[in-house]
């Protein structure tokens, strides 16, 4: 694998910062940009790390020094999409001033919503921060708009929040569409989220072209709160998939930042092992992720500086604590999949 030479530092994909396990598999940590492409988002606390400052410059320029910030914690996995603002191109900007070599990093991005805000936090009674819709022209529209950021270094492209109700993995032109994509090379995924998160990723082991399955990839939400996918994570893995992690801090409710007088009884449970293991709740919280067998990458969804090192600390953490106390935390922590994904809509756009 060749090696380019970045501000004085070695680059290759070789260097991305893993985590071995006992199995022998090895599990990275990568950057989600869904805080960091736009004002508004549902994280709790986001308002606290933009700082009031929303202008797209000012965005830009924080967002390149959360990159660098994962760049130095060793992060080469980094993870965009269509509706996440400017996060596309934010991420091209950084990728290009590094002059960043296709090897060195995996960039993915995906398809299917498309960002309606206007750069606002408040928006106007039923008006929506971002729109779905998995036609054919959306994936051949949206998919021209990735490349041209990215080029050659787009390596992974989603199905955005793929469901049973939206049918695209029905949708028997989109299929043959992300098949021809596939056969150029482009790995294909698809994120899933909500209740039938595990029905969306069986159903999409079973689609196939040419012989050869579609997909390659699937980015779930899985956290202490809401395991419930873990199953059909382990199924996707056995086929050889990348399995990435989404949410693994539930939008910062696996924080410090979540006073809920309800969630005080999990967050007792989760300052008693932070305090015994020397690290944060929120380091925990994605130990647990790492820790699982089936995990590929696990995503920060720092929107500062601060919250890389804490977040890339779980690679290290996870192996501090044998897996069946961490599968011990898991059901003790674990609501029922309505009621997180009840709590999570109930979050507001900050």
């Amino acid at each position: 694998m060749s090696v380019e030479s970045c501000e004085g530092k070695n680059l290759s994909k070789s260097l991305s910062q893993k985590n071995t396990r006992s199995d022998g598999q090895s599990v990275e940590m990568g950057l989600g940009l869904a805080a960091l492409g736009r004002p508004g988002y549902i994280n709790l606390g986001h308002q606290d790390d933009l700082e009031g400052d929303y202008s797209p410059e000012s965005m830009q320029r924080r967002a390149h020094r959360v990159l660098d910030a994962a760049w130095q914690a060793g992060i080469r996995y980094f993870d965009a999409a269509r509706s996440y603002g400017k996060a596309e191109a934010f991420l091209a900007s950084w990728l290009a001033a590094q002059n960043m070599s296709p090897e060195s990093i995996t960039v993915a991005s995906k398809w299917g919503y498309t960002y309606t805000a206007d750069w606002q936090v408040s928006l106007p009674e039923g008006q929506s921060h971002e729109v779905k819709q998995h036609s054919l022209e959306r994936l051949n529209a949206q998919y021209q708009e990735s490349r041209q950021l990215f080029g050659e270094q787009l390596d992974l492209y989603q199905v955005h929040s793929a469901t049973l109700e939206s049918g695209v993995l029905e949708n028997q032109e989109v299929l043959a569409r992300l098949a021809d994509l596939r056969d150029q090379g482009l790995m294909i995924g698809l994120s899933v989220s909500g209740t039938a998160q595990a029905a969306v990723v069986r159903q999409a082991l079973d689609c196939h072209a040419g012989g050869w399955q579609i997909f390659a990839a699937v980015q779930a939400t899985w956290n202490v709160l809401e395991p419930s996918v873990g199953s059909a994570l382990q199924q996707a893995s056995d086929a050889g998939w990348r399995v990435i992690v989404k949410e693994g801090v539930a939008n910062g409710r696996l924080t410090d930042r979540n006073v809920d007088p309800a969630f005080a009884p999990q967050r007792q449970k989760l300052q008693a092992m932070a305090e015994r293991l020397e690290t944060t709740i929120d380091a925990v919280a994605l130990a647990a992720v790492v820790a699982q067998p089936w995990a590929s990458v696990v995503l920060s969804g720092a929107a500062a500086v601060g919250h890389v090192a804490a977040n890339a600390a779980a690679l290290s953490i996870s192996k501090k604590v044998d897996r069946d106390q961490w599968n011990c935390l898991v059901d003790e922590m674990a609501s029922s999949p309505e009621e997180y994904w009840a709590k999570r809509s109930d979050l507001a756009w900050n």
